[in-house]
């Protein structure tokens, strides 16, 4: 008994001794890995084994983790070239816009018959619009890509909205469009200031396209702030809210007019500022509603 007993114990001592060293440079490489992702830092694991399984592992941890660098280049290389093609396409296709009102301009100046200036301001109604689809695409590729982060500071989304509204009021009086809005106390929300009147700019050309009547705009404080604008549609156009924020996507009737970019662009903007977006429809009067939420001050600890 005293034999087994003893040989038992060199036995639980050897594992001991083996197992150990083990742990500890297992230790090692889960250390080296948190070093990695806590600061950042790219360098590859330090392989002092004796085990070859363990070797074996921290050689192709080793691998992945170079290949993971590797790719993480391309990337960002892909990246860079994909924004100098934006920023080469956009000066290409804008150079000949340019020209095309310049010329349509001069022809502006000269003597034309109605049917002549009625063609001439068509033709630069078409091309105001091209200009704009232009911007919209642009401004889409570039936001995917560029990984923008936002600038997050306490704002007056009350204001802000009355201020984008007034900026916008000539454009909506060409098309006969009224705004109302009730005056609402100051809301201070926790967003970015330039992506915020993006937003409001983009609901309000949206409304001013669509629109068949004038526009309700509503500023409400829940668990966060919410802003909601309502305006009448044609009851024979079929809008399918829930595809109503994807790329690309309109009504029939405005296909030829929008890339459906703007609401896209909505989306993805207050998204990064931690809100949300939403759309819903009166079948009964014909009104869409669009609104979008961002967190309200009070909220900023949330994020720390």
């Amino acid at each position: 008994m005293s034999i087994a007993t003893t040989i038992l114990s060199i036995f639980l001592l050897i594992l001991i001794i083996y197992i150990l060293p083990i742990v500890k440079q297992l230790k090692s490489i889960n250390n080296q890995l948190d070093k990695r992702l806590c600061e950042n830092t790219r360098q590859p694991l330090n392989i002092e084994l004796f085990n070859k399984t363990l070797n074996t592992l921290a050689s192709n941890i080793n691998r992945c983790l170079k290949l993971e660098e590797q790719r993480r280049l391309e990337s960002i290389n892909e990246q860079k070239q994909f924004k100098e093609l934006i920023s080469n396409i956009s000066h290409d296709l804008r150079t000949p816009l340019t020209s095309i009102k310049g010329y349509q301009q001069l022809l502006e100046k000269t003597e034309l018959d109605d049917d002549q200036l009625q063609n001439l301001h068509t033709a630069q109604k078409s091309t105001d619009e091209l200009g704009n689809l232009i911007e919209h695409f642009f401004e889409y590729s570039y936001l995917i890509t560029a990984k923008v982060e936002p600038n997050l500071e306490k704002i007056n989304i009350s204001n802000l909205v009355v201020e984008c509204v007034l900026s916008y009021i000539s454009i909506l009086e060409e098309k006969n469009i009224r705004v109302n809005m009730k005056e609402t106390p100051p809301i201070f929300v926790l967003g970015d200031k330039a992506m915020l009147i993006r937003i409001i700019e983009n609901l309000l050309n949206n409304c001013s396209k669509h629109s068949l009547g004038n526009i309700d705009i509503k500023i409400e404080m829940q668990q966060n702030a919410k802003v909601t604008f309502s305006n009448p549609i044609n009851p024979d156009i079929h809008i399918n809210i829930d595809k109503l924020f994807h790329r690309f996507y309109t009504a029939d009737s405005t296909r030829n007019k929008s890339t459906g970019l703007g609401l896209s662009i909505v989306e993805f903007l207050v998204k990064q500022m931690n809100g949300n977006v939403g759309a819903y429809l009166d079948n009964t009067n014909n009104v869409i509603s669009i609104f979008f939420e961002v967190p309200l001050f009070k909220n900023i600890e949330t994020y720390k």
